[in-house]
């Protein structure tokens, strides 16, 4: 596709809403995203996006076009990685019961303002970073403070203005994550962006949302779900280290 300025939006979305297939994958990931919200209002923002994170096992597997044999070896690490994540995940549930708290109004600020001013950084300066792997730290980070705004509107109440927020964080995440994918492979954006997309709501969840690992062997276990995942894209975007071409 052509290539994407922040200064001419109105073009930017003349070719993406031109484009059938990147509506249609835009049309999967919305149904996907109205789950996600469902799947808030019943389990706690660490569990879901734990969950969430295997996602980028599966883009692993259609960038090799169901061949994992064409992965390199420590993508093929990395897949193997996050589905036990998801085993470790399932077990440390069995006989427990999920629970978090309304947040703090401040402190959901200050997680938010932090987020945002991350991604701003690392969109506009990229801190010495690989063109790619920034903007895909940076979408992440926005597509983080979607997650939490779309958690906030779950309780209902004034908790809805952030809906606001919600919309506006995704909407800059999505184009921020576009610029990505076309300065480098689909697993430097996309891995970068996932592994904070996750990280961020899952400390987010006991830092701001009262989360509790539960007790006993079940907190180890769910504690090493939540860390495998996390190396999971940390090894997909492993190539973000290095040098880029362009």
């Amino acid at each position: 596709m052509p290539s994407f300025s922040a200064r001419r939006p109105l073009r930017f979305v003349r070719v993406l809403a031109g484009d059938r297939a990147w509506l249609v994958a835009f049309g999967v990931e919305s149904a996907g995203w109205l789950v996600y919200v469902a799947a808030l209002r019943l389990a706690t923002i660490a569990l879901v996006q734990a969950v969430c994170a295997s996602g980028i096992a599966v883009l692993a597997f259609a960038s090799a076009h169901g061949h994992p044999g064409r992965l390199a070896r420590h993508e093929r690490l990395a897949v193997l990685v996050a589905v036990g994540g998801l085993v470790l995940l399932a077990l440390s549930l069995v006989g427990t019961h999920q629970s978090d708290h309304v947040p703090d109004v401040a402190a959901v600020a200050l997680w938010l303002v932090a987020t945002t001013a991350g991604a701003l950084v690392l969109a506009l300066v990229g801190l010495g970073i690989a063109r790619a792997a920034a903007l895909g730290l940076a979408a992440g980070l926005l597509f983080a403070g979607g997650d939490i705004c779309a958690k906030l509107v779950g309780y209902g109440g004034a908790w809805l203005l952030a809906t606001v927020l919600l919309v506006a964080c995704y909407a800059m995440g999505t184009s921020v994550l576009q610029g990505g994918f076309q300065r480098g492979d689909a697993l430097t954006a996309a891995g970068l962006a996932t592994l904070a997309t996750n990280a961020v709501p899952i400390a987010a969840g006991f830092a701001v949302f009262g989360e509790q690992l539960p007790a006993g062997a079940r907190g180890v276990l769910q504690l090493a779900a939540f860390a495998s995942l996390v190396v999971s894209a940390v090894l997909l975007a492993g190539r973000a280290a290095e040098p880029s071409r362009a």
